[in-house]
């Protein structure tokens, strides 16, 4: 796990069972693993992969204080308590990228954390997931095809109204009735024709595919409180629906003002607003890096990477990296730094 990556990090207490005393410090999660480590000290008390969980739950430690366990498979059990901003946050999070790993039908990461890959499944690996980000880039090239032959059209469209405008106001200065006006014999044929099948192809045009469909955890407004969903990403915009498939929010591909990468697995989406409150949502996503290169090209002039990701987005390589979980490999120097170093951002949501 040398090339994990940190997603979140949040102050909260570990009890420990032999001394039986909670004991403060950061509760940090990676894409693959989870470890706390003490504030005082700075000793790293827990250290274990996600693939190890077999449950986490919701309980309440004296029957006072709110907490979430984790059990693992040789039924070890751990509790953390006094989570910020929320147990429900770390939780949600925390639950999203265990059935995450559980529910790859890869097992990259898996076999990544217990067994070292030879050569030929690196080589396989890495051209599976070359093939599925091929797939994925012409998935949106055609679309875009699609958008200037939907643009050609509405400039054909364009081209007729102006013919029709052109022949109104020629007959108002020359009317029809004019016995020696030259328009009298002349009929534009061909005009509504011509507008009919742009109008009907613009329909057509407008039920356009998903390019990609991920599960998130999604907050908005209060960061406290977040909610597992989905989003969906289209040629004509970005949906964002719950767990009940119910639409939640949509922004067409020109509301949306700004798109911030926090981390390759966390970004945020914004509209803007004159005299009311902008429309944001920020999501949390163990398939975002699959997104990721997607809302690049499609939004190049809208979207920001800050500090966090731009340190891993400046060493892009093979999805290898991160055995086909990631788009991003940073140094693993580098990364060991960051993650001994990570941030608190606890007042976030992730």
């Amino acid at each position: 796990m040398s090339r994990d990556i940190c997603v979140h990090t949040w102050p909260c207490s570990y009890y420990l069972e032999l001394e039986k005393q909670w004991v403060p410090g950061k509760l940090s999660l990676t894409s693959l693993s989870l470890k706390f480590m003490t504030d005082k000290t700075r000793e790293i008390l827990v250290n274990f992969p996600l693939s190890s969980i077999i449950e986490i739950k919701k309980e309440a430690s004296y029957f006072i204080f709110s907490s979430i366990t984790i059990l693992e498979k040789d039924h070890n059990k751990h509790w953390f308590s006094s989570l910020q901003p929320s147990r429900n946050v770390v939780f949600s999070i925390i639950e999203h990228f265990w059935r995450e790993l559980l529910l790859s039908q890869s097992g990259a990461a898996v076999e990544e954390s217990s067994s070292p890959m030879t050569k030929g499944k690196e080589l396989t690996g890495l051209m599976a997931c070359t093939q599925k980000r091929l797939e994925d880039t012409a998935r949106v090239l055609h679309h875009q095809g699609k958008q200037l032959d939907s643009i050609s059209r509405g400039l054909d469209k364009m081209e007729s109204d102006l013919d029709v405008a052109d022949r109104l106001l020629t007959e108002l200065e020359s009317p029809s009735w004019w016995p020696f006006s030259f328009k009298l014999w002349k009929i534009p044929s061909e005009t509504k024709p011509k507008w009919d099948a742009s109008m009907a192809s613009s329909k057509a045009f407008g039920k356009e595919g998903i390019v990609i469909k991920i599960p998130a955890v999604i907050s908005q407004k209060t960061e406290s409180h977040v909610k597992p969903g989905r989003l969906t990403v289209l040629v004509s915009g970005l949906e964002i629906q719950n767990s009940d498939s119910l639409l939640m929010h949509r922004f067409e591909r020109e509301e949306v003002d700004d798109i911030k990468v926090h981390t390759p697995y966390e970004i945020s989406i914004r509209q803007r607003f004159i005299g009311k409150p902008d429309i944001a949502y920020r999501l949390i996503s163990a398939k975002m890096p699959e997104v990721i290169p997607i809302l690049e090209m499609q939004f190049s002039k809208k979207i920001e990477f800050l500090e966090d990701a731009l340190m891993l987005r400046s060493t892009r390589t093979s999805p290898l990296a991160e055995k086909g979980y990631s788009v991003w490999h940073a140094d693993p120097e580098e990364t060991k730094r960051s993650r001994v170093g990570c941030r608190n951002r606890a007042g976030e949501t992730g």
